[in-house]
């Protein structure tokens, strides 16, 4: 067959043309294996043009590898449709897009008033964007699109997606008489109906997987309606119909998922709203961040003058006159709190999340957003979208210098890239760097480098860039004026200039503040006794007062601060406070949003230390350094209670360190959940060992003894918190043959022996001892509960898991793991475990045991708080008990769906087909939601629901965990997130139970 690529205009070159790099491909061979089985189904004339443009384009050949073996999702693509590799490759990339987007719009008009018509603009959606992800992906990797280019291209299909889904709506709507379409040829067009793109979208940079932030309002006096229709549900339908046309999952893939929050108040609003109530609100209580997000807006869909009218009238609360540092500050309050010390450069690449991360994306987003609202209300000319266009405007009006933008720029760049190659992977919403080496080393050959260090060195390059401009910019940032101010607190009385300061920083009872502070300089705490201890205090008073201001109950937070200096132990602490001002804002988060961490630290001020380590808040300490650490402390130990002793302080130690790095935002909860468990894990296996060697000492031996301890709930699961029990199962054996009676001074026998070293085991776990306890320890999860023995033998265990055990107690065996054993031993265990996993099982009993224990556990603890994040009607029990239930029914058919984590068990179900990518994503989603809000609250409060009077700042920290920008938000999140969830919960429960 001849060449089959379009070369006959030279502004018009194909793409396998154009490409002129390609990344690094690992095995080239099993790279070809899976692109040939991918395309196996090309017609024979077809496989030869895919030949020849190979031959003739060596680029494109290598970049179809490195796809191949990169990315399953693109791979995926090209099995569906093999033909689409060939057209991709075979036309200008830019003409493609075009044809693509005029053939799915042509496709929408010629579905409406059909049958099928939905069903036909669903299927012509997907096919568009299925095949522009895969021209943009191919254009990206082989140099052929540059950012600008990629992220217009993405920007462009999604803007069509949303107008075709729209305009057929409307045109529906046309159909049936409800809307008096001006122009029956487009129906969106004087429909008075406009959706406002926001965030990256309105900006033309969206990334490959990215979610769409829209806003949708109506003006109710240009909308033709008919008379018999009331706007407000007319268009709240067209609103929720055009999320379903994007979003559902069908054989075609999706489209775009759909985010509404950003519109005003999400949790007490409409999906549309009229363009009067927004306007309303915004100049009621528009928020900074508010301001923020519309820098980027744009109108993209329906009655575009409506839409251009809306950003217009909008325009004065963007975009002030005045220049606003206050409301800067606010922007930027809690991004100073995450990033703890501007001086650390060590970045653990591994798992470095680009977007959010230090030295990230966000940060340079935030470094341009930041002077356009503090100079655009003054500079019509600093009004620009894009991130790129925004730093040439900022160079050229002076308010950067060229070289920051040009190495802003560069790293923006190049992240911009990683981004996009991070979700090419998978097609996922994600923005984190794989957890392990080795997927590194498969990623940095992605990238196009030829190993992991390689790729390392030149992300940290840029991320270290980035940061250091960022920090900058704070600096130049004038201080609010009451740090200018001369505060003082004389001992005799309170200064009258100084509680005018206090007030305006939000001091509702300034006298009491200064008397509080004033009791401080005097000495009136035990680490305060000494000068040079108010010295220090003396000089980061302003800056702690302006820092605990922040949280929003500037009373409440100073009553902590005072808590803290009251308990706190020596001086030391005070000293490292004024030298890291940096130091003094991350203590006033914790002071208001986690006040059982403050407590904490303030009973060992030494922990300080560590937070002023250059890795402390990128380099969680692995598995070996704890064990290690933890063996010198008990190994130096003279007393076995000074060893108790020790592993308590040891565990304290650990725990605040961690939760300051989740307090800080520089842990998300999958990691904390695991860090808590690696401590927990390491403690529990020196004290096992330990307790072992005394009691064999005291007791003998038996012949062949061995002992196991199993981990359930959620230190099987890895999803540990600050504040969780300990659920374990301590299983044993011995020689059958062999005397069951123990030799040594004081004999025992058989089950007697293993019961007594069990509870000596659960005694140093559990003991409160002068350095406290390390935790508290359930064992009903054991054969028989409570009635039952301490400790089980092994094949007693298996026949009571195969024989005897509730529906109940093997969904508890689901997140069984041994954690410590001899090898051999555990192997045993495990498999024990797998094969009471593989047992078959009837799914219409196995669900219906699960559906009258979840009605069970709702009559006994209610479901109707939605901030009971476990328990509530969609919640965290929700997608466990879902979870469990997929294990039980499928692990004899499909043993590695059998896996203790919750995350893991649901993408898997997906792979395997038994959760829909819609049902998954919406799952994989709620799971780490719950998982992040969870961490914070176990870490802030004594509860397991965000109390009535949580403080401001406690609000904002589950905002941000939540990756909200405030807490209303959140909350509307929340609620729309339980309810999809139980949807789910109860359409696969409900119908396997039949």
């Amino acid at each position: 067959m001849r060449w089959p690529l379009d070369t006959d205009s030279a502004d018009r070159p194909p793409l396998a043309l154009l490409m002129r790099e390609a990344p690094v491909i690992g095995d080239a061979e099993a790279a070809n294996i899976k692109l040939s089985q991918a395309t196996d189904r090309l017609a024979a004339d077809a496989r030869e043009g895919l030949d020849a443009v190979f031959a003739a384009a060596p680029c494109a050949r290598d970049a179809c590898l490195a796809m191949a073996e990169g990315s399953p999702f693109l791979l995926d693509l090209v099995r569906a449709e093999p033909q689409r590799l060939l057209r991709v490759l075979s036309g200008n990339p830019r003409l493609h897009l075009d044809e693509l987007i005029a053939g799915c719009e042509a496709a929408a008009r010629a579905a409406l008033g059909t049958p099928d018509g939905e069903a036909a603009v669903m299927r012509a959606l997907r096919r568009m964007r299925s095949e522009a992800a895969l021209l943009i992906a191919l254009a990206d990797m082989g140099g052929a699109f540059d950012l600008v280019a990629v992220t217009a291209g993405l920007s462009d299909v999604a803007d069509a997606a949303v107008r075709t889904a729209l305009s057929f709506l409307l045109g529906e709507a046309a159909r049936a008489g409800r809307l008096r379409a001006p122009d029956p040829a487009d129906a969106a067009k004087g429909s008075g109906l406009a959706v406002i793109a926001m965030g990256k979208h309105g900006a033309r940079e969206l990334n490959y997987s990215s979610d769409i932030d829209l806003v949708v309002v109506y003006d109710r006096e240009k909308a033709p309606l008919s008379d018999s229709v009331s706007a407000s549900p007319f268009f709240v339908r067209i609103t929720q119909g055009l999320v379903r046309l994007l979003q559902e999952r069908s054989a075609d893939g999706y489209v775009l998922r759909v985010d509404l929050r950003l519109r005003p108040d999400p949790g007490s609003t409409q999906v549309a709203l009229s363009t009067a109530s927004a306007l309303d609100y915004y100049e009621r209580e528009g928020a900074t961040w508010e301001r923020a997000a519309y820098i980027k807006a744009r109108p993209v869909a329906g009655d575009m003058e409506v839409g251009r009218a809306f950003l217009a009238d909008l325009s004065p609360f963007v975009w002030r006159r005045v220049l606003d540092f206050q409301a800067i500050a606010d922007v930027h309050a809690m991004k100073r709190e995450i990033h703890a010390f501007r001086g650390h450069d060590v970045v653990a690449v591994e798992g470095h999340n680009v977007k959010l991360g230090r030295g990230g994306i966000r940060e340079v987003e935030f470094f341009v957003q930041t002077q356009q609202l503090i100079a655009g209300g003054r500079d019509p000319l600093l009004r620009t979208s894009r991130t790129l266009e925004t730093l040439d405007a900022l160079t050229a009006h002076r308010w950067i210098e060229p070289r920051v933008r040009d190495e802003l720029a560069e790293a923006y760049v190049f992240l911009r890239r990683v981004e996009h190659r991070i979700q090419m992977v998978a097609d996922a919403q994600t923005h984190t760097l794989p957890e392990t080496r080795e997927a590194m080393e498969g990623f940095a050959r992605f990238m196009g480098y030829a190993d992991r260090d390689a790729f390392a060195a030149a992300l940290v390059t840029r991320l270290q860039a980035v940061q250091g401009h960022y920090a900058n910019l704070f600096e130049d940032v004038a201080p609010p004026a009451v740090l200018d101010a001369d505060l003082v607190f004389p001992p005799e009385g309170n200064d009258r200039a100084t509680m005018a300061a206090l007030s305006r920083l939000g001091f509702r009872d300034p006298a009491a503040a200064s008397g509080i502070v004033r009791g401080w300089l005097a000495g009136g705490r035990r680490a305060l006794k000494a000068e040079a201890a108010r010295a220090h205090l003396a000089r980061i008073v302003p800056l702690m007062l302006e820092a605990l201001s922040r949280g929003g109950d500037p009373d409440g937070a100073l009553i902590a601060a005072d808590r803290f200096l009251t308990e706190l132990a020596g001086g030391q602490l005070l000293a490292a406070l004024d030298r890291h001002p940096d130091l003094v804002r991350l203590l006033a988060t914790i002071l208001t949003a986690a006040p059982r961490l403050g407590e904490t630290l303030a009973r060992r001020p030494s922990l300080a230390d560590a937070l002023l380590d250059p890795a402390f808040f990128d380099v969680l300490p692995d598995e070996a350094s704890l064990t290690a650490h933890l063996d010198l402390l008990l190994n130096t130990a003279d007393t076995e209670e000074e060893q108790f002793d020790r592993a308590r302080r040891f565990r304290q130690e650990q725990h605040v360190l961690i939760g300051v790095r989740i307090a800080s935002g520089t842990l998300p909860a999958a990691r904390a959940g695991e860090a808590y468990a690696t401590l927990a894990e390491v403690i529990i296996r020196a004290l096992h060992r330990r307790v072992w060697a005394r009691f064999t000492q005291a007791h003998g031996t038996i012949a062949g003894a061995q002992t196991a301890v199993l981990a359930m709930g959620k230190l099987g699961g890895r999803e540990m918190t600050a504040g969780s029990d300990l659920d374990l199962i301590v299983l044993y054996d011995f020689d059958p043959d062999a005397d069951p009676t123990s030799g040594g001074p004081r004999p025992l026998t058989g089950a007697q022996y293993f019961a007594r070293f069990t509870q000596r085991l659960v005694t140093a776990l559990t003991s409160l001892t002068n350095a406290g306890k390390l935790y508290d320890v359930d064992l009903r999860l054991r054969p028989s509960g409570r009635s039952g023995p301490v400790a089980t033998r092994l094949s007693s265990f298996a026949t009571y898991q195969r024989e005897e055990a509730w529906t109940w107690e093997h969904m508890a065996l689901t997140r069984a793991r041994v954690i410590a054993a001899d090898p051999a031993f555990g192997r045993g265990v495990r498999e024990v475990i797998r094969a009471v996993m593989a047992q078959p099982r009837d799914p219409r009993r196995l669900a219906g045991d699960i559906l009258d224990m979840r009605g069970a556990i709702a009559a006994e603890k209610g479901e109707d708080d939605r901030w009971n994040l476990k328990h509530a009607a969609g919640g965290q029990v929700d997608v466990e008990f879902l979870a469990q239930y997929l294990v039980l029914a499928h692990a004899n058919a499909h043993p590695e769906i059998a896996d203790t984590a919750t995350q893991r068990v649901l993408a898997t179900a997906e792979r395997l087909g038994f959760l829909s990518p819609e049902d998954a994503h919406v799952l994989l989603r709620a799971c780490r939601l719950y998982q992040n809000l969870t961490q914070v609250l176990r870490l802030s409060v004594d509860a397991h629901s965000v109390p009535p009077d949580a403080s401001p700042a406690l609000r904002a920290l589950l905002a941000r965990a939540g990756e909200m920008p405030d807490f209303a938000t959140l909350d509307a999140d929340i609620a729309e997130t339980q309810a999809k969830v139980r949807v789910i919960f109860e359409r696969i429960l409900g119908d396997a139970a039949g």
